[in-house]
């Protein structure tokens, strides 16, 4: 008898959104996908914090402006209760405090309430894989907002990164994927996750958004550097 494929989890994601519509728009399109569950749905702020510690969902998807408790807030109270979860704030703007707050609070992405069905889908599933949601703008304006700062501490570690590591870091900083960097280095997605996880631990950084900050408040790569 053949051994079978080993079944995957599904990314279970929570939604919180103030609009009802915005909310099942979104369940519609994700539980149409065989390997994305939505386990809870979230009214405002306070309800996402509630559902995040009940259900431990892989994803939140947060909309950055609801009553009572809004999303940035809501992101900083989930990641102070310590709940292992990826947090993607959804929003009809692009504006600079949100997206630096966000970050500070732990957010790993950003994604517009007006994305197409395929976007969300894919934005799902890259985040899932431990990537980071933020468009070359932002990226530039990360680097932009954290050059103007005064020197922040470099972390401890960056000595034990290895030369291939740097190379990663390089491309990371660059705002590419996994598999983008893979193409770059002939490297597999895999074995770019695998470095990426190792220089995250090396340098003590919750995320990719944090490495990319590292890399050039370091001097890794030139602040004069453009991403792609």
């Amino acid at each position: 008898m053949s051994a079978q494929p080993e079944a995957h989890a599904p990314i279970r994601v929570l939604i919180a959104d103030d609009q009802t519509l915005v909310r099942s728009g979104f369940r519609m399109i994700l539980e149409d996908e065989p390997d994305i569950e939505v386990v809870a749905e979230a009214a405002d702020g306070d309800e996402a914090v509630a559902a995040v510690t009940r259900v431990h969902p892989d994803i939140a998807l947060l909309d950055i402006r609801m009553p009572r408790v809004d999303g940035l807030e809501a992101a900083r109270r989930i990641v102070a209760g310590g709940v292992p979860v990826r947090l993607v704030m959804l929003t009809t703007f692009d504006v600079d405090e949100y997206v630096f707050r966000a970050i500070e609070y732990g957010a790993t992405g950003f994604l517009l309430k007006d994305v197409t069905p395929e976007q969300l889908v894919a934005s799902v599933r890259l985040v899932a894989a431990g990537e980071a949601l933020l468009a070359p703008a932002i990226t530039r304006r990360l680097i932009s907002r954290f050059a103007r700062e005064s020197s922040r501490p470099v972390p401890l570690g960056l000595d034990d990164v290895t030369s291939r590591e740097m190379e990663v870091v390089r491309q990371v900083a660059r705002g590419l994927s996994n598999a983008e960097i893979g193409e770059v280095l002939h490297l597999s997605p895999a074995t770019v996750k695998t470095h990426v996880g190792r220089i995250l631990s090396k340098l003590g950084l919750r995320d990719r958004v944090q490495l990319v900050v590292v890399a050039y408040e370091s001097g890794v790569v030139e602040r004069g550097t453009s991403p792609v």
